[in-house]
C-alpha cells in the first residue's frame, strides 16, 4: 500500500477507507487476507474471533450500501503503530448501523496491517 503522507492519523484513516471500500464493493474477503497480520482477532460482543474465523464470517455477506467515519482519533504505539478509534454510521439491506470502533495496524512488510479489530454496535 502507498503511504501518502507522514502524519500518522491521515495514513491510518486512509488504509481504514480502503477497507472499508472493499466491503462495500463485496471484496472484504480478499481485502482483509491481504492486510492481516496473521494472528489477528476482532472483539465482536459476546466473542474473540481469530484470522480463519474472521474471514471465514466475510465469505458471502452481503456489501455494505454505505459507510461513514465520524471523530477519528489516533494512539501511536511504540514500533510506529496505532490504534484507530472512530464511530462508523453504515447502512447495508436498508438497515442503518451506529458502532463504535478500533483498528490497531502494526507496520509489516513495508506497509500496514491490522492486528486487532474492535467493534461495539450502540
Amino acid at each position: 500500500m502507498t503511504e501518502i503522507t507522514d502524519d500518522l492519523p491521515a495514513r491510518l484513516l486512509h488504509e481504514e477507507h480502503a477497507g472499508w471500500r472493499a466491503l462495500c464493493e463485496g471484496r472484504g474477503g480478499e481485502y482483509y487476507y491481504r492486510v492481516m497480520t496473521r494472528d489477528a482477532v476482532m472483539l465482536v460482543p459476546g466473542r474473540v474471533l481469530d484470522r480463519g474465523t474472521i474471514l471465514a464470517s466475510l465469505e458471502g455477506v452481503p456489501p455494505w450500501d454505505s459507510y461513514e467515519i465520524h471523530d477519528p482519533r489516533v494512539v501511536r504505539l511504540p514500533g510506529g503503530g496505532g490504534i484507530l478509534f472512530y464511530r462508523a454510521l453504515a447502512r447495508r439491506g436498508g438497515t442503518a448501523h451506529d458502532i463504535r470502533m478500533s483498528t490497531t495496524y502494526v507496520r509489516q512488510d513495508g506497509g500496514w496491517a491490522i492486528a486487532a479489530h474492535q467493534q461495539t454496535p450502540v
